[in-house]
C-alpha cells in the first residue's frame, strides 16, 4: 500500500488543478469568483490565479450548495453570509465523511488486487 505523503504541502494551486479537484470547468470557477466574494484568489503576473486551500475550501462550500442541494446562485451566497460557523462545522464533516469514503474505497481496491 502506498501511503499519500506530502499531499498537503502545497500553498498554491492553479486553476486547472482546483477545476480537477472540485470537478468542474474553470470557465466555473471564473463564474463563481465573479459571483461569490469570498472566492478571492491571489493573482500572479499575467492575471493568473492562484488559490489557497482556504480559497479550495471555499469554493467545495459553493459546490456543496449549488450542486448537492441544488440551490441557485443567490440562494446560496445568502447561505454562505447568514450561516457562518454552524455551516462550516456541517460542511467540514461532510467533507471529511467523503474523504474517509475515498481512502477506504482505495484501500478497498488495494486488498482486492493483492488477492
Amino acid at each position: 500500500m502506498v501511503l499519500k505523503k506530502n499531499k498537503n504541502l502545497k500553498l498554491f494551486y492553479s486553476i486547472s488543478e482546483v477545476a480537477s479537484i472540485i470537478g468542474v470547468s474553470e470557465v466555473t470557477l471564473r463564474f463563481w469568483e465573479k459571483e461569490f466574494p469570498s472566492i478571492k484568489p491571489q493573482k500572479a503576473g499575467r492575471n493568473i490565479r492562484q488559490y489557497s486551500k482556504e480559497d479550495i475550501e471555499e469554493i467545495r462550500k459553493v459546490h456543496h450548495l449549488l450542486k448537492e442541494k441544488g440551490m441557485t446562485i443567490e440562494g446560496a451566497r445568502q447561505t454562505l453570509t447568514q450561516a457562518g460557523k454552524g455551516q462550516d462545522v456541517k460542511l467540514e464533516a461532510i467533507q471529511r465523511l467523503k474523504f474517509i469514503r475515498d481512502e477506504l474505497l482505495e484501500i478497498s481496491k488495494e486488498l482486492s488486487e493483492m488477492t
